[in-house]
């Protein structure tokens, strides 16, 4: 799913859904699908569709005689894409930049030294390529000319893990990483330093090294963590304890 997309569906769910995560719609709010149609001038199948897209991620629910009305954070599925996204445009940003790096460091240290034992030569090689770009953009490029080896190297990471769980985390990672660049909560120039831990974790999955993998994969969080607090620093209780 993709709220870049084209059309008034997309439109629609792109000014509905970052309203309710930011709390402008706060929870209990009735959103009327008459309403709706006038506030964005499209038909009622437009807005029916963006609302099902809302219910199926849990931000809203519909009630007949009563209307769609906006869930509390609790029961919204967090893992989701468009909520990742909208809750990182938003003022709690922050803190659930934080929140996702924690996530991050539970996962990605642990699926590395699984791909040490799971990883195809295939995909050992294309590790490896990918932390070759990486190192590339960072000597001579923009942010976002590393962030697309930098995606691709960590969801390869999760799915090389051989555990499905880890795999369907790929689109979590890619919306942390891209969230820190679209909104500049990283620092302006790639770090070449910040590759060797990605080249050292390749080096380490093809040498089927896991405690190696765990460990470089370990330090890449932690210096993502690192780099948070310097420009985006939490209350002392949204910091978690040194892994």
């Amino acid at each position: 799913m993709d709220t870049h997309g084209r059309g008034l569906h997309a439109r629609v769910l792109a000014s509905l859904g970052p309203s309710i995560t930011s709390g402008e719609s706060p929870t209990g709010t009735v959103l009327r699908i008459d309403e709706l149609e006038a506030r964005f001038r499209v038909s009622r199948t437009v807005v029916r569709e963006a609302v099902r897209v809302l219910e199926s991620i849990g931000l809203v629910e519909s009630k007949r005689r009563v209307g769609v009305t906006v869930r509390p954070p609790e029961q919204w599925n967090v893992f989701d894409p468009y909520v990742i996204r909208w809750r990182l445009a938003g003022p709690d940003r922050p803190r659930q930049l934080r929140s996702l790096t924690v996530l991050r460091s539970a996962v990605e240290p642990v699926a590395a030294g699984l791909a040490a034992t799971a990883a195809t030569a295939d995909q050992c090689a294309r590790l490896t390529g990918l932390a070759l770009e990486m190192a590339s953009a960072a000597r001579g490029g923009t942010p976002r000319d590393y962030l697309m080896p930098d995606i691709a190297f960590h969801r390869l990471v999760l799915d090389s893990s051989g555990n499905e769980m880890f795999a369907r985390l790929g689109d979590v990672v890619a919306e942390v990483l891209t969230g820190r660049t679209e909104h500049q909560v990283m620092f302006t120039e790639p770090d070449p330093a910040a590759v060797t831990p990605h080249i050292r974790v390749a080096d380490a999955v093809r040498a089927r090294d896991a405690e190696a993998a765990e460990r470089e994969m370990r330090e890449i969080v932690a210096g993502a963590m690192k780099e948070l607090d310097i420009l985006a620093p939490g209350s002392p209780a949204d910091t978690p304890a040194a892994p």
